[in-house]
């Protein structure tokens, strides 16, 4: 029931009266309508800029809209062609060794022209003349990781380590062994810190000149 000053008793209106006005006069109760807060205006620099962008994009999307049959179909040849570039970074790996391994491997496949082979022992034995065993055995595995690199550019990759190489099926047997004995030596120097010594260089050699002189 809504109350008015009419339905008030006429003894009690003048406390009425007092009441409300005593109420009216509260500042902490809000009387007054809540007005919404204005917006700022858009400055004219940004709506010039908005309808100059507008003025060029509409063409722009028209255009694409017209092409767009055409324009997805190189969309989509552009993703073929995406998609087999990266299928083939990641089976090359794999079909280069598959295709090393079905190589025959061959005796006189891979073998170091002999002038270059003495010339390379003619280098190391200056070297370990000197008692520098280490480097003359790291001098004979990393010439002959460059003549299987300058004969098969495809079946090294960088992540190759030495005694992988050594293990590839496109080399000989006796590439294979040769290899496997000077990189045990380059690896127990290198990583283990075992300093090589006249008997370690020896053997190193012997394998070497075996394999690239065919000296039995």
């Amino acid at each position: 029931m809504t109350v008015t000053k009419s339905s008030v008793p006429s003894n009690n209106a003048a406390d009425f009266d007092s009441a409300w006005e005593g109420v009216r006069a509260d500042k902490d109760i809000q009387f007054a309508p809540i007005k919404a807060p204005e917006q700022p205006e858009m400055p004219e620099w940004l709506q010039d800029l908005l309808e100059f962008l507008d003025r060029i994009a509409e063409p722009l999307v028209n255009a694409i809209a017209i092409a767009w049959p055409a324009l997805r179909i190189v969309l989509l040849v552009l993703l073929a062609i995406g998609v087999l570039a990266l299928l083939w970074v990641l089976i090359r790996p794999h079909w280069e060794n598959m295709r090393d391994r079905n190589r025959t491997p061959l005796d006189d496949e891979w073998r170091p022209d002999e002038h270059v082979a003495r010339a390379l022992l003619d280098d190391a034995d200056r070297l370990a003349a000197q008692g520098r065993f280490d480097e003359a055995a790291h001098l004979l595995l990393f010439r002959s990781i460059e003549d299987i690199q300058r004969r098969r550019p495809h079946s090294l990759r960088p992540s190759h380590t030495a005694r992988e190489i050594g293990a590839l099926e496109s080399l000989s047997d006796t590439a294979k062994s040769a290899f496997a004995v000077i990189s045990g030596y380059v690896e127990a120097s290198f990583f283990a810190r075992r300093p090589l010594d006249a008997a370690a260089w020896t053997h190193s050699r012997d394998a070497y000149s075996q394999f690239a002189l065919d000296k039995r």
